[in-house]
């Protein structure tokens, strides 16, 4: 049941400013920096009636107010990790050894449920074989009409309808070649001319296809032909799957144009159709009107190729006598931007944005953020020190983003919300206090529900007289008496913009969690996924867009929202976008093509309004062999180069180009900063040091970090002292694991077994040198177990766990496994980006975060299209040389 509306609370006749009726415990704030979700704080124990100010007493009050003794309580703390999260367990849990698994399974290909993509099937028009028509002509075989074009002109609108036949490649069909083209026909008593808008007739099964004449001709064969440039339904393209999801639909008259054409006979031809051209961008009232009086209408294109909806250039509509003043995004450029990083993380992918965006020109900058982990939070927050930053659940938020705009109307925006309250402010200092009554110094933050409590708006309130330890946070419902102190909390806030409203958001990024997909879940929805609540983020994340219209969103997701139950979780976020009437355009991206030493392949999905250049993909800059993991119905929207292109792209990078400068550290190693100790031995390792004003973040400010020039976070998990002893017997060269420790032999199909001929091996605590757990894991197939990395490699992806016992994680020559830094160079943030929380929650922040360089690539495309410079239809786009890594004061060409 949705909460009352704040606005909908009438005023009391004196309302006091200072008084409430307090009801909740103090709880302490772990971070006076954070917005937190009640969630996250320890639930409220102090049940002691706190009685509230009468709104109308009339007793004169004393010159000076008492305050109610009020007794001290301990604060409650946020749970604190336990001491054992700093160390490695001693065996794998359920999570790493499924964790293991599902790596395996997912580089052999196991998980692609997705069958080849229908929409991309070419349309084959099968000719009428009866008609029966009323009027004259109904059954008379389709001819031309009038004059052929003249052959001069006609071999120069359509010169290789009249080459002689090349060979055609074997994915394409033949051309058919031409005698004469005409420019109109007539079929079962309907004259049709080019241009024209017709219904043809489809194949068994299928609704009959929409297209445009493009040409009438006459074959060297002497069959009769017209060519067709074809419409599509929503039903028909990608987002075919995600019609019957019941929070969005799309209109049944809306059909898309695209570039798909081919040749069929004229007997095909079944009908004409009236489709309008209506521009996006068009008055809603008048858009309206127009789509009332048409049959069908269009308004932007379908291509297969990277599941493409997008404007149409102005030339391809040019009679359809439709005009719209709206601005198209290639006026005066816009400088600076906004975002909103929802499902942030530690901020990895907004970092690469605004890395990217100032490249381009554009000063992007991370407004708000939203995460539901805290240690998540306190690093983006210690790295963006002037974003707002939520710790809380999204769909908290989105309740919040309504109320708060309720609150904007009634206290800043209404005609009266300058109105001076009825209050006599020496009154309210001196009224007295009754028994556990208390006064309200300020409201300092706000809040949507959470920590089991019903769902509605929460302030955290200051006492007076009393310490940031004794703050509580209350409902609204309970500050009744105190609207002046809501008031002045909602205008301040509004002039800080610490809420967006509609409007405010220019850029949407995040990567909504989809845990209903994973190998973990052994329960999956596959035929209805969106029913599955570990999936429900996916609607909530889209819930936001709609809500607040930002000009662009980009959302990452793992590759598998494109292959579980045919790519259903994918095809809903587009189809969800395309009702919200943005262009939208998907792809997918290797991490390692962009200058990073692991593959890690994401889905990337662009939206724009109509009024925003659409985004494009910037092409690799690296030369990364793209392998395997693509789901067979999107191939077509992998990022990558043509194969019949042949670009300058530079090396792959291997694990030593990344961490080879880094200073050699112990299995335990207490200090969070320290010293390099020695200089960069590569270009990455020279641009991942650059300070922030060198790599144009402007997160910080005119400040400088204290810490600038410093290792931070170069800290491996600690291993227990068996696994340590382990570590120290796997031999230090390319490609050891635990299958080179003594008494293990590989035997038939690579299945490890124990030597029969070696005594079984103990540890000093009496424990297997060689775990049975090793010797299992994936039924004595793997190699993983215990395995050490090598300077010449690339890592397959950066994972959140750091034990060994089921991953390749070891150092190349030293005995622990790889710290944080070296995970995060890995993931490509910048050194001087700092982690906070234990160390398996730094891990968890690296490994879940986007690689920083790939959101920096679509950052700097961002930069350019919120300025309205990527022209031509073109998904992809070539980044300029100098891109990929800036020296001090260098200045990127566009």
């Amino acid at each position: 049941m949705a909460p009352s509306s704040p606005s909908s609370a009438a005023t009391p006749a004196r309302a006091s400013s200072r008084k409430r009726k307090a009801t909740a415990k103090a709880v302490a704030d772990p971070d006076p920096d954070l917005h937190h979700d009640a969630s996250a704080a320890p639930p409220d124990t102090d049940k002691r009636p706190r009685k509230g100010a009468s709104s109308s007493g009339a007793k004169k009050p004393p010159k000076k107010a008492t305050k109610a003794p009020r007794k001290k309580e301990a604060a409650a703390a946020p749970a604190e990790k336990p001491a054992e999260d700093e160390v490695c367990g001693e065996e794998p849990d359920e999570e790493e050894l499924a964790l293991g698994e599902d790596e395996d399974l997912a580089t052999a290909g196991d998980h692609d449920d997705a069958q080849p993509e229908a929409a991309a099937k070419k349309r084959v028009a099968k000719p009428t074989k009866a008609r029966k028509v009323a009027g004259a002509g109904g059954d008379k075989d389709p001819e031309f009409v009038g004059e052929p074009f003249p052959a001069d002109e006609a071999r120069t609108k359509w010169p290789k309808r009249y080459q002689r036949a090349a060979t055609a490649r074997p994915d394409e069909d033949e051309e058919v070649k031409a005698r004469c083209h005409y420019r109109c026909a007539v079929v079962d008593g309907i004259v049709y001319a080019l241009d024209d808008d017709v219904y043809v007739q489809a194949a068994e099964n299928e609704a009959d296809y929409i297209g445009r004449i493009t040409e009438l001709f006459e074959g060297t064969n002497k069959s009769k032909y017209f060519t067709c440039r074809w419409f599509f339904r929503p039903e028909d393209t990608v987002i075919s799957r995600a019609k019957f999801v019941d929070d969005h639909q799309h209109d049944p008259k809306r059909v898309f144009l695209s570039e798909d054409k081919n040749d069929n006979e004229l007997d095909c031809l079944i009908s004409k159709v009236k489709i309008v051209y209506v521009d996006p961008n068009m008055d809603p009232e008048a858009k309206a009107q127009l789509v009332a009086d048409t049959e069908l209408y269009y308004d932007m294109s379908y291509s297969v190729a990277y599941s493409t909806f997008a404007n149409i250039p102005s030339d391809v509509h040019e009679n359809s006598g439709i005009s719209s003043d709206a601005d198209s995004g290639s006026g005066t450029p816009e400088r600076t931007a906004t975002l909103l990083d929802l499902y942030s993380g530690c901020g990895g992918m907004s970092t690469g944005l605004c890395l990217g965006g100032a490249l381009a020109g554009l000063k992007l900058v991370t407004k708000w953020a939203v995460d539901l982990n805290g240690y998540a939070c306190k690093s983006l927050k210690y790295n963006h020190p002037r974003t707002e930053v939520r710790n809380e659940k999204a769909e908290d938020f989105l309740a919040l983003l309504k109320e708060w705009a309720v609150l904007c109307n009634k206290y800043v925006h209404s005609p009266d919300s300058d109105a001076t309250s009825p209050v006599d402010e020496d009154d309210e200092d001196n009224e007295p206090l009754g028994k556990d009554e208390f006064v309200v110094e300020k409201l300092l933050e706000i809040c949507y529900g959470g920590n089991g409590r019903k769902n509605g708006i929460y302030f955290k309130v200051q006492w007076k007289g009393y310490g940031p330890e004794e703050d509580t946070w209350e409902p609204i419902e309970n500050l009744s008496d105190c609207p002046l102190k809501i008031k002045e909390f909602v205008q301040e806030g509004h002039k800080r913009n610490i809420l967006p409203l509609p409007g405010d958001v220019d850029v949407i990024c995040g990567g909504p969690p989809c845990q209903g997909i994973s190998g973990f879940n052994r329960f999956r929805n596959y035929n209805d996924p969106l029913k599955d609540e570990k999936n429900q983020q996916m609607v909530t994340y889209m819930d936001i867009v709609s809500y607040l219209q930002p000009k662009f969103v980009l959302m990452e997701n793992v590759v598998d929202i494109l292959k579980f139950a045919d790519g259903y979780l994918g095809r809903y976020a587009l189809s969800r976008l395309v009702s919200l009437n943005y262009q939208a355009r998907l792809g997918m991206m290797v991490a390692g093509c962009y200058g990073l030493p692991q593959f890690r392949m994401r889905v990337f999905l662009w939206g724009a309004l109509p009024s925003m250049v659409l985004p494009k993909y910037p092409l690799p800059t690296h030369d990364v062999v793209v392998r395997g993991g693509a789901p067979n119905a999107f191939s077509q929207s992998i990022v990558a180069y043509d194969e019949t292109q042949k670009p300058t792209l530079k090396k792959a990078l291997l694990l030593g180009d990344a961490i080879s400068d880094l200073p050699k550290v112990e299995n335990y190693q207490p200090h969070e900063v320290i010293e390099y100790g020695a200089q960069p031995k590569t270009e990455f390792q020279c641009y991942i040091r650059l300070s922030r004003k060198d790599m144009l973040d402007f997160s910080f400010g005119d400040t400088t970090c204290p810490e600038e020039g410093k290792l931070l976070d170069h800290q491996p998990l600690r291993l227990n002292q068996d696994d340590h002893d382990r570590v120290l017997q796997i031999p230090v060269k390319k490609g050891a694991n635990f299958r080179d420790l003594t008494g293990v032999m590989v035997g038939a199909n690579n299945i490890v077994e124990f030597d029969p001929k070696i005594k079984r091996v103990y540890l000093k605590s009496g424990k297997p040198l060689v775990p049975d757990y090793a010797m299992s894991f994936i039924k004595g197939r793997s190699p993983k177990p215990f395995g050490r990395l090598w300077w010449d490699e690339t890592v397959p992806t950066v994972v959140t766990r750091a034990e060994p016992h089921n991953q390749i994680i070891l150092h190349p020559n030293q005995a622990r496994v790889l710290t944080v830094r070296e995970n995060a160079r890995l993931q490509g943030f910048p050194d001087y980006y700092r982690m906070y929380g234990p160390m398996k929650e730094k891990y968890i922040q690296v490994g879940n975060a986007v690689a920083v360089p790939v959101a920096r690539a679509l950052g700097y495309s961002l930069g350019r299209a919120y300025q309205g410079q990527l022209e031509g239809t073109d998904p992809l786009f070539v980044l300029p040389e100098s891109f990929t890594y800036v020296r001090p004061n260098e200045v990127v060409e566009h």
